[in-house]
């Protein structure tokens, strides 16, 4: 059954979620930080606990969050004005003997300027077992992180390519005049339509594959969060599988999305690449690339086949010990040994309309410990990029400074006259904590960096204090000023 939810039953849900202070904030109140941290680990008791105290909210609660089942009575008095009858007709609830349950996942979501309600489907363990194949699913880890790697500055047009329950267009109206989601699955639309409803947000609902919905449109930003599941060219489930083989599915999205772009628009997704024995992963995703596109790939983590495959099964629901999850397991597997994968890499990838001949493209692993969000980092990068691209013959006469989060780390150790420097490193404390190692020529440039003197006045001081030419140390200098910008590790001075 695909729910149809009509204005009135969303604005009714909406006035009892109000009523009950069914959101982020109530929730969280409600059950207690000791609770609510456990609910996050999928440890219940505490919430059923806390929950039981909390009137009306505590049934929404047990109801929609724990997966219990819950009397007539309780359902009915939390979810006025909504009718028992109308909730089950469009599966929000479903019978359990005597009891009522939840039909559908529908929870509290939030950011800084505010909350909504999200609904989806619900996973394998309120289910009981395997989702089906057309499942959308809720907001998970996977779609959070894109949210917190996406760009968040006003732009006039806004596309959710494969918008599944909607979360990312939810984001996206924050800070788009108009947005636009598109998805292959009737039922993921209906659900985000559902969502959209509820949360009285007006998003442009279109359905087709991929760029179909939106041909010979351009807008000023997309994001997609794709059916990025690598493996043999199978469709099980339509929120993770594309039915292309291998990495397909980030590769076409990735080649096909600038030029649905206005010029200087902005794409971010999220995208898995293979790994394959003597290929650099590197130069697998940037043939993926089309002329005139600046490109940012970020390499979160590599997965182990094995544990690849594993993962996604339970994901699934699929017990990896059953005789199922043994075949499919078996399958997925012979794949990867037949194309030589060695892992399976997983980041998001930045993709800016430049029409430019010689676009910037550059990949690098962020597999260290980050818990910032990616966006804002991604913007200043394709900041960063530009002011390159319009300065960069002009780095010599340029006034560089060393930001205050930049830190010099030195290792040294015994030597004949005493401890001698072996490692020099620069550490970027903000962002991404990116790091570089310099050597002491480099080291007694950056010192120099203070916003005064331009770096050809520098690279003439340094020439005169350690010899050489200044022409022979710009060979050097200039290559790894350049990268030092792109990471804001150095910064021009106006």
């Amino acid at each position: 059954m695909t729910p149809e939810f009509s204005d009135d039953l969303c604005a009714r849900l909406r006035e009892a979620f109000q009523r009950t202070r069914y959101d982020a904030d109530g929730v969280l109140e409600a059950l207690g930080a000791a609770a609510h941290a456990a609910l996050g680990r999928n440890e219940p008791e505490l919430a059923y606990r806390a929950s039981a105290d909390a009137g009306d909210l505590g049934t929404l609660i047990r109801l929609f969050l724990l997966g219990g089942a819950e009397t007539a009575k309780a359902v009915e008095a939390a979810l006025a004005p909504v009718p028992l009858e109308d909730a089950l007709a469009v599966g929000l609830l479903r019978g359990d003997g005597e009891l009522l349950r939840a039909g559908l996942d529908v929870r509290p979501h939030g950011d800084d300027e505010g909350q909504w309600w999200v609904i989806s489907d619900l996973d394998s363990e309120l289910l009981g077992g395997e989702v089906p194949p057309e499942h959308v699913l809720g907001v998970g880890h996977a779609s959070l992180s894109l949210i917190r790697a996406t760009i968040r500055r006003p732009v006039g047009t806004l596309l959710d390519l494969g918008t599944g329950c909607g979360v990312q267009a939810l984001h996206g109206a924050r800070h788009a005049q108009r947005v636009t989601a598109t998805d292959v699955s009737p039922r993921a639309l209906a659900l985000a339509d559902a969502t959209f409803r509820l949360n009285q947000l007006d998003v442009e609902l279109l359905r087709g594959e991929w760029f179909a919905p939106v041909a010979r449109r351009r807008f000023d930003q997309i994001v997609c969060n794709p059916p990025f599941v690598v493996g043999p060219p199978r469709v099980d489930y339509t929120y993770r599988d594309s039915g292309l083989a291998g990495d397909d599915a980030s590769g076409l999205v990735v080649r096909q999305l600038p030029a649905f772009l206005n010029e200087g628009g902005v794409g971010q997704l999220l995208a898995s690449w293979l790994h394959i024995e003597g290929e650099d992963w590197a130069d697998r995703v940037t043939r993926w690339l089309p002329p005139g596109t600046d490109a940012w790939f970020v390499q979160r983590d590599i997965a182990d086949p094995g544990l690849y495959v594993g993962t996604w099964l339970r994901d699934a629901g699929i017990d990896p010990r059953s005789p199922e999850g043994r075949a499919k397991a078996g399958a997925w597997l012979d794949w990867f040994a037949d194309n030589k994968v060695q892992g399976v890499g997983f980041g998001f990838v930045t993709l800016r309309r430049a029409e430019v001949a010689h676009p910037t493209i550059v990949c690098e692993d962020l597999r260290q410990a980050y818990d910032d969000p990616l966006g804002p980092e991604a913007g200043h990068w394709l900041d960063r990029v530009a002011w390159l691209r319009e300065h960069g013959g002009e780095l010599l006469e340029t006034r560089f400074r060393v930001p205050e989060t930049v830190l010099l780390e030195t290792v040294a150790g015994p030597g004949d006259e005493g401890w001698e420097t072996t490692i020099r490193r620069l550490h970027r404390t903000d962002g991404p904590g990116w790091q570089h190692e310099v050597d002491e020529l480099a080291t007694a440039l950056l010192a120099g960096c203070r916003g005064v003197l331009p770096l050809s006045d520098l690279l003439e001081l340094l020439a005169f204090a350690h010899g050489g030419t200044a022409e022979e140390l710009e060979e050097a200098a200039l290559p790894m000023m350049r990268e030092l910008v792109r990471h804001g590790m150095v910064e021009p001075v106006s």
